[in-house]
Parts: structure tokens; sequence; C-alpha cells
């Protein structure tokens, strides 16, 4: 028998048996040390954890009796036992990977020595991984960080929405069940849900939309101006106009919120001083979307304005010269020159606008606060997007199970159209073309 055969499958047995029987006798130990550690937690901790994680408690908090005095028991919290049963499933999840490491570096070792070769001692084996396989080792505890301060809550926010974590049902005084799709079939049947759901995406999408053309629009259009032959002090232009992406978005939507203030607002106030009525601007459903749209091109087009002028030096002069020279007029070149150059080079920008639009957190809440109010709304109002109703489900109203539902329809959302848009766009196809 191969010594490659018999080293993998020691390995297989026993973590690092197979590097002992390649002579690579710390290095075999250092895995046997890893094995060990790994067969004890699933022992005392892993088993448990990932019990719990099945099953999210078995004994709820409750008052006890003892004597003549009644004292709290604590029970099982649910969530709690489902973190620690996320966290135990990705370590096993590194376990096993190392294992597999564990078997390759036998099976790679063994095949050198029916080579005839002798096999690296640990210091050079250190340098060979280290010459071939640097990349890997920094990117390491990254990549580990990322499993558990990244990707575990995110696997934590997609598994609430399948329980029925949601007040009244909250731990440790109640126990958390699995409820599969529930939340997802209410969500679209039960007509409180499903009118609140329908109102919200539809606004969402549309509120995306506006605000990614208006704010692209309007800043390939300032840029254009600016970068006119005509115009002086270019430089002052662009400075001045790209104030409102320097200050702090915080800032600016809260002044704006107490100017566009439908009582004692100045712009209400101007209104009044020449004889025309003040304009509910917060109060009124179709004013309050108004409002938050031109906020959000105060703060979008200066954004869009940078971009666009970075595309249009970069655009060659002696293309425009030619236009001139066949009759073209400056609608002419401006709709078959600078707008498909400046596409090209922002299509994928568009699309990471229309994405973050959908999550345009700050804009609406800082601005109006979902408000105003609408009667037939679950905890939402005219003005909210996704993002801002699952927040207030969650931070206000302990709903979070359905909260996580409504993360889950954003990200398909997102994903979706961010993937599908980007693999049509002709910056991406010409990329494929030159790979």
């Amino acid at each position: 028998m191969q010594k490659k055969t018999i080293a993998v499958l020691l390995s297989i047995l026993f973590m690092g048996a197979g590097q002992l029987y390649n002579r690579q006798y710390l290095k075999g130990l250092l895995f046997l040390f890893i094995h060990a550690a790994g067969i004890y937690s699933m022992l005392q901790y892993l088993q448990d954890y990932l019990r719990g994680l099945i099953t999210l408690g078995v004994q709820p908090s409750a008052m006890v009796k003892v004597g003549k005095l009644t004292k709290m028991v604590e029970g099982d919290h649910s969530i709690f036992m489902m973190i620690d049963g996320l966290v135990a499933l990705l370590a096993l999840i590194l376990y096993l990977f190392l294992y597999g490491l564990n078997i390759r570096d036998a099976w790679l070792v063994g095949r050198s020595r029916d080579q005839g070769e002798r096999p690296h001692h640990f210091i050079e084996s250190l340098r060979e991984i280290n010459r071939k396989h640097f990349a890997y080792m920094v990117l390491a505890l990254p990549a580990v960080a990322i499993l558990f301060l990244t990707i575990l809550p995110i696997i934590f926010s997609i598994l609430l929405a399948f329980t029925n974590y949601a007040d009244p049902i909250l731990p440790p005084a109640n126990l958390v069940d699995w409820v599969g799709f529930d939340n997802f079939v209410k969500m679209v049947n039960l007509k409180v849900w499903s009118s609140t759901f329908g109102g919200v995406l539809t606004w969402t999408l549309t509120w995306a939309v506006i605000a990614t053309f208006t704010t692209y629009v309007g800043g390939v259009l300032v840029a254009v101006l600016i970068q006119q032959p005509g115009i002086r002090f270019k430089k002052l232009w662009r400075t001045v106009l790209i104030v409102p992406f320097a200050i702090p978005s915080m800032i600016s939507l809260l002044v704006m919120r107490n100017m566009f203030n439908n009582q004692f607002g100045p712009i209400n106030g101007y209104l009044r001083a020449i004889g025309l009525e003040g304009i509910p601007w917060l109060t009124d459903p179709f004013w309050a979307k108004v409002t938050v749209i031109l906020a959000n091109m105060w703060l979008g087009i200066p954004v869009t304005m940078i971009l666009a002028i970075g595309v249009l030096t970069t655009i060659p002069k002696d293309m425009y010269e030619a236009a001139e020279v066949d009759g073209a007029g400056s609608v002419q070149k401006f709709r078959l020159i600078t707008l498909p150059m400046v596409l090209f080079a922002t299509a994928p920008i568009v699309i990471m606008q229309f994405a973050g639009n959908i999550n345009s957190f700050n804009v609406i809440y800082l601005l109006t606060s979902g408000d105003p109010v609408n009667s037939n709304y679950q905890y939402a109002g005219h003005t909210d997007l996704l993002v801002t109703w699952l927040y207030k489900l969650a931070l206000n109203q302990s709903q979070y199970s359905f909260a996580s539902v409504i993360g889950i329809v954003i990200f398909l959302l997102v994903a979706s159209f961010s993937i599908w848009s980007y693999r049509r766009t002709r910056s991406y196809k010409e990329e494929d073309m030159i790979a």
C-alpha cells in the first residue's frame, strides 16, 4: 500500500496521525492537540449548544414557592441559546475545515514520500507555507472575524424570521419556538399586515426610482453646465455646489425639518409674507413625499455631479469638434456623446445608488420619522420605507420576527435587482469581453 494512502487513512481516524506516520512529529502533535480540543469541546459544550439551537429551550422562567417565600427561577433564554448554538455551529464548521486540511496535508506529504522525497521538518514546513500560501495566512484572521462578526449576525437575523419572537412572546419569561414560514404567510394573508406591507413596498420602490433618477439627472446636468467652455470660475462653482455633501447629512436634515415646519418654518413664513397660503410640507401625505424627495436631491446631486465631472474630463475634445463639423448642436452632442460616455462609466454607481435609496434610512427618519400617520397601516406612516418600518417594528414594537421578515425582503430586492441590472450594463459586458 502506498504511503499517501496509509497517511490519509490515519488522518481520517485521528487528526495528526498521518503527519506522525510521515515523520512530521511537531505538526502531528499540533493537529492531535486540535483534535483533542475539538473532541473535548464537542463533549462538554457543542452538543448542548447545538441542541439548544434546535429546541430553543425547554424551561421558561417561573415563580416557585419555597416554604413561605416565592422566588423567580430563571429559565432558558431562547435568544441566547440561538446565538450560542450558531457560534457552536460555526466553530464546528471551522473544526471540520481544519480536519480536511489535515487530511490534505497528509496526502501531499505521503505522495512526496512515494516519490522518494524527504518530508519537511516543522520549520521547513512553515517556510513552505509562508512561500506558497502567505496571502491565505494573512487573510485567515480577517476571514474568521468576518465569519463571527458579520456572517453570524446575518444568519441570526434570518433565523428570527422563522420564530415567534415578538411581543408578548419575549424570553426568558416565555420560550421562543420555531414556526417555519408562518410569519411570511401572515405578512401576505393577514389584511392588517398585507395592506401595510403592500403600501410600504410600493412607496419604497417608487421612492427608490424617483430619488435615483432625480439625483442622477440633476447631478449630470449640473456637471455639464459647469464644464461648458463659456463658464468662468469653474473651481468656485464646484466648491460651492459640493458643500451640501461636505456637511453631515444629519445636520442638513434636521435643519430642513425646521425649515419645512408647517407653522413656524421660514419657508411657509416667506409664502405667507407674499400672500400665499402655507403648504403642509410634513403633515400632508403628498407634500411629505415631495419634501423628502427635495431633501434627497439636495444631498444627492453633489455626489453625482463630482462623479460626472470626473468622467467629462476624460472625454476627448476631438469628439465634440468632429460632431460640430458634422453640424451637431448642443442637444445632439449631449445625447450622442456626453450621456452615453457618462452612463458607461457610472452605470454601476447608479445601481449602487438605487440600492442605497431602498435603504435610505436617514432621509426619511430624520426628516419625517415616517409620518404622517396612516391609520390603515400597522406601525407605519405614509413616508415609511421598508427599512424605517423594520426599525419601528424592532425597536419600538418588539416585533422582531416580522422585522426580520422585512429584512429578508429588503435583501432579496436589493440583491436580485443589483445582480440583474449590473450584468446587463454595457461596462460589465465589455469587461467580460476584455477578460
